[in-house]
């Protein structure tokens, strides 16, 4: 290989120095200070993105807490009304119940005191036949009619 030879390794090292002299002078050195730039300018770019990105977070946070005390606000606000409903229903309907009931109780009260004045006439009319009956009955068995207030009295006595 001629590039191991020592007659050609001495100029092949000139040359090498020589194009890698070029190289970093006319390629290297003007691109680096750029390329530093760009790359402290990315660095500058991203720093600030990631700062507005936690600002931006803890203001989304903020907000999220805010609406979650308002939603929480809001259930509790339904909660309270719902109870205030149920109770405003509960106190109408006992309302609604009582005078139900007081209407029951005077319909039971008038129905009763009907049903003592129909007991009343019926065992007056009860009576008031028992005692033509059996006064009959005396009438066909001795032939003689009794006196009316005996036998209402005995009719009397006799239902009692």
């Amino acid at each position: 290989m001629p590039q191991f030879e020592i007659a050609n390794f001495i100029p092949q090292m000139f040359w090498l120095a020589i194009f890698f002299a070029i190289l970093y002078f006319l390629v290297v050195r003007p691109t680096l200070p750029k390329l530093g730039r760009v790359m402290t300018e990315r660095e500058t770019r991203i720093g600030g993105d990631l700062d507005t990105a936690q600002h931006a977070k803890a203001e989304a946070d903020r907000m999220a807490a805010e609406h979650e005390a308002g939603v929480a606000d809001a259930h509790a606000r339904a909660r309270a009304r719902v109870a205030e409903a149920q109770a405003a229903a509960a106190k109408s309907l006992e309302a609604r119940l009582a005078a139900s009931n007081a209407a029951i109780d005077a319909r039971t009260a008038e129905t009763q005191a009907s049903i003592e004045a129909a007991r009343a006439s019926a065992t007056g009319q009860i009576e008031t036949v028992a005692a033509d009956a059996a006064a009959d009955i005396v009438q066909k068995l001795t032939g003689v009619r009794p006196d009316p207030g005996a036998s209402a009295t005995a009719a009397r006595a006799a239902l009692a």
